[in-house]
């Protein structure tokens, strides 16, 4: 078998680009979607749930599209047109988004734009581990983070930008209006996320599945080719997950219920009961010999998964835990510790929310360049004790925001957490890709997935309970909890098996 030739910095560069594209959206999204609610009349502990389409969203979506895209190939080749979808999709709900006259149509609108650049995103992440032979992944990762860096930054700059340089407003003239400054950031957005997957589409070419399979197959760390079992997984493993899965989410449906508590739990007992009777659902397409089913395939390899997409799992739930709480709670939690206002349709209120937008850009301009100097200190390191020493820089950060009184001096937490971002964007998924099987690379990073969004889930139905109920409505202890959790992830990712390293390490 031959071996993946290495691609030149500018073909790696070129094939990464649309992710400048994905991170407006997603910067767009995070810095002004609470903004954009408190504006339509959402009350602050309503916040979590109301973000709560975009995680569930990507449970659904991710996996199913890396399936597809595993088994997909046309003209235009195999990840691609996932890409050219999901960018024409996400666009449009750009545009659409910030002229919502309703409450319940905005979370509507973040359902589906979530859902758009879910679909372009998940390949991406498939398409470096297509491309790039292992040693050439960190960078293609670094190169990924580079690119969200910085479309983050001026997408989350961009409503500050457009009211102190071209005088858009930042208020509405109508109250319960979103701002023109916010309007036009997210036009600028839609166009800027179209262009820019555009030109990956038109300058990258894929590999064909002939050349794939001529690849030199990866190896674990004892040499041996890794090899995900295609075989059928028993019944007797879908029944026992699919139990204990129906099992806890009927429990904590009654439990809920019969308590009078927080509402929020009703989903994650209903997620929990539904994966459940999915599992037996499967069990009932095998019997008809559907064991091709997307449904059946994609739980199938879920519950054959490798050992370290298993421990990097503990790792990314308390990571995103974190982000969750600082994504929901950084506007809301500054504007009233530092700025004591809570008022929305205030001068002060706002000019606090574009500030925050700049902060948001901050960090991830400090992960753009910072996303070059990790490569280099893996080299020296290793890619686990790069992640930890990242991670808690970004714990770090996150929980000191507590400890400011002036928010023009929030920039030097926001260092702390653009240097986690860096690594968060890079390092899990340059050591995943090491564990898994190139016919396999698209549904295990749609399944990766889950462990992004089952912990936002959990964070989004706890999170308002805590806020309202335990913190008294101050919303700025939920960063110095999200910081915590942060710190937590950068202990338990030195116990993750890095396949490639202890390959690398044997050879020596």
């Amino acid at each position: 078998m031959s071996k993946r030739p290495k691609l030149s910095f500018w073909q790696i560069w070129n094939m990464s680009f649309g992710f400048l594209g994905i991170q407006f959206g997603f910067a767009l999204q995070n810095a002004n979607v609470s903004r954009i609610f408190q504006t339509l009349g959402a009350e602050i502990d309503n916040l979590a749930i109301l973000w709560i389409a975009a995680p569930i969203t990507g449970l659904i979506i991710q996996p199913i599209i890396g399936h597809y895209s595993d088994n997909t190939w046309t003209r235009l080749g195999r990840r691609r047109p996932y890409f050219l979808a999901g960018a024409i999709m996400a666009s449009l709900a750009l545009f659409v988004m910030p002229n919502s006259p309703s409450l319940w149509i905005a979370a509507g609108m973040l359902w589906i734009m979530d859902a758009s650049i879910n679909i372009s995103m998940e390949p991406f992440r498939a398409f470096v581990g297509d491309m790039l032979p292992d040693e050439q992944r960190t960078m293609g990762f670094a190169m990924q983070s580079f690119f969200i860096g910085i479309g983050a930054v001026v997408a989350s700059a961009l409503p500050y930008a457009l009211t102190n340089w071209f005088n858009i407003p930042n208020t509405a003239e109508i109250e319960g209006q979103i701002p023109p400054s916010v309007k036009w950031a997210f036009y600028i957005g839609g166009a800027i996320f179209f262009l820019a997957v555009l030109v990956t589409i038109l300058t990258t070419k894929e590999y064909s599945p002939e050349e794939l399979k001529s690849f030199e197959a990866e190896k674990d760390e004892n040499g041996k080719p890794i090899i995900v079992s295609d075989k059928p997984v028993p019944n007797s493993s879908f029944i026992k997950v699919g139990t204990t899965l129906t099992i806890i989410g009927a429990l904590i449906t009654t439990i809920t219920f019969l308590f009078n508590l927080e509402k929020e739990l009703y989903i994650v007992g209903l997620i929990s009961l539904l994966a459940g009777i999915l599992m037996y659902a499967s069990i009932a397409l095998r019997s008809k010999g559907s064991d091709k089913n997307v449904l059946v395939e994609v739980f199938s390899d879920l519950l054959r998964m490798p050992k370290t997409m298993k421990q990097l799992a503990i790792v990314q739930f308390f990571t995103w835990v974190a982000l969750f709480a600082m994504w929901i709670y950084t506007t809301a939690g500054v504007t009233s510790h530092i700025l004591g206002t809570t008022d929305t349709q205030s001068q002060l209120y706002n000019d606090g929310a574009d500030w925050i937008g700049v902060l948001f850009g901050l960090y991830s301009g400090v992960s753009a360049l910072v996303a070059f100097l990790l490569p280099v200190l893996a080299k020296y390191t290793s890619r686990k004790i790069t992640h930890a020493i990242c991670l808690l820089f970004g714990a770090a950060g996150l929980a000191s925001i507590y400890l400011f009184k002036d928010i023009d001096s929030l920039w030097i937490p926001m260092i702390g957490i653009g240097i986690a971002w860096a690594s968060i964007l890079s390092m899990p998924y340059a050591i995943l890709t090491g564990s898994l099987p190139a016919h396999k690379m698209g549904v295990y990073m749609g399944i990766f997935n889950f462990f992004i969004v089952i912990p936002q889930i959990l964070a989004a139905t706890i999170l308002g309970f805590l806020v309202k109920d335990v913190f008294g409505g101050e919303s700025i202890y939920a960063l110095v909890l999200g910081g915590a959790s942060m710190a937590i992830a950068a202990v338990t990712v030195l116990f993750v098996n890095d396949v490639s390293a202890s390959k690398k390490s044997k050879k020596i």
